[in-house]
């Protein structure tokens, strides 16, 4: 009996981790719509990139630029964590597709947490993050590190870099609107502000900032998806979060949080796939 047991208790595992393997390699594509009288066209479709850590969806990401392509949106935004920056020195993966997407399509590039480790620790990376950010900008990415740029004259796109110690574990501090407002300046009550910022933890203060869409990435879904109870845990080692993935609102105020496209030292994926997400943006009057 006890050996029946262990057999299915292997044969499961087994199961999980070929679940896991197919999940990592196969994103599902998911729109949001966004009713506003902000922007002045009919409608904006934009698509959302985040926590990428190098993977690929065919080679040299041909099933994702394909699947872009096929959206066809008027701007390409990313979240950050395109790499994983611990210890190793692989920028390419991410460096290919920033570049074939500009050549496409108006990108703006918000830092992730790896993007700021790339940075912050010279004695491990070198001159790997200046020399990443001047091949981004030579190929046409808008790259909005405490930074902001526009899209037409309706869209108002502002990268802000967390602080480190909003990502360490366990214990996160809380934080203020008027740490977004010092980093990256006031926002833009008249056009729609889009805050890339990539920690969901910190809504209450991006709403306040003046954030009519907060888009975040950073917890890959919860690494583990269950029914009801949502994403398991984060890379901070909390655990059924609610902001691991979805959308949500306060006040009038939106947050879209991506379950990512890669994984990072937790290389598990389980009823969680990786996920492309489009903002589809209509105008207020013309919405049914």
């Amino acid at each position: 009996m006890k050996w029946q047991l262990g057999f299915a208790g292997a044969a499961g595992v087994l199961a999980l981790l070929a679940r896991s393997g197919y999940e990592r390699k196969h994103f599902r594509v998911e729109t949001y719509t966004i009713e506003t009288d902000k922007i002045r066209k009919k409608e904006r479709n934009l698509v959302f990139l985040s926590d990428l850590h190098s993977n690929h969806f065919g080679p040299e990401n041909e099933e994702l630029l394909a699947a872009i392509d096929r959206i066809g949106p008027d701007a390409v935004l990313i979240g950050g964590d395109m790499m994983v920056c611990k210890g190793v020195r692989e920028t390419e993966t991410a460096l290919l597709l920033a570049e074939r997407l500009a050549e496409r399509y108006p990108v703006f590039y918000g830092n992730g947490n790896h993007e700021q480790r790339m940075r912050r620790e010279r004695e491990v990376y070198g001159d790997l993050y200046p020399r990443y950010v001047r091949a981004l900008r030579a190929a046409g990415v808008r790259y909005l590190s405490d930074a902001s740029e526009y899209l037409g004259d309706d869209i108002r796109i502002t990268g802000y870099d967390l602080d480190e110690r909003y990502y360490r574990k366990f214990f996160v501090p809380p934080m203020k609107a008027e740490e977004v407002e010092a980093a990256v300046g006031a926002a833009d009550g008249e056009r729609f502000q889009i805050l890339l910022a990539h920690s969901p933890l910190f809504f209450d203060a991006y709403g306040k900032w003046g954030a009519d869409l907060a888009l975040a990435g950073h917890y890959h879904g919860g690494t583990i998806r269950l029914p009801v109870l949502g994403g398991v845990m984060t890379p901070q080692y909390q655990f059924f979060l609610p902001f691991c993935a979805g959308e949500f609102e306060k006040e009038g105020r939106r947050m879209i949080v991506s379950r990512g496209l890669g994984t990072p030292s937790i290389n598990i994926r389980i009823n969680n796939l990786p996920q492309l997400v489009v903002v589809r943006l209509v105008r207020q009057a013309e919405a049914p």
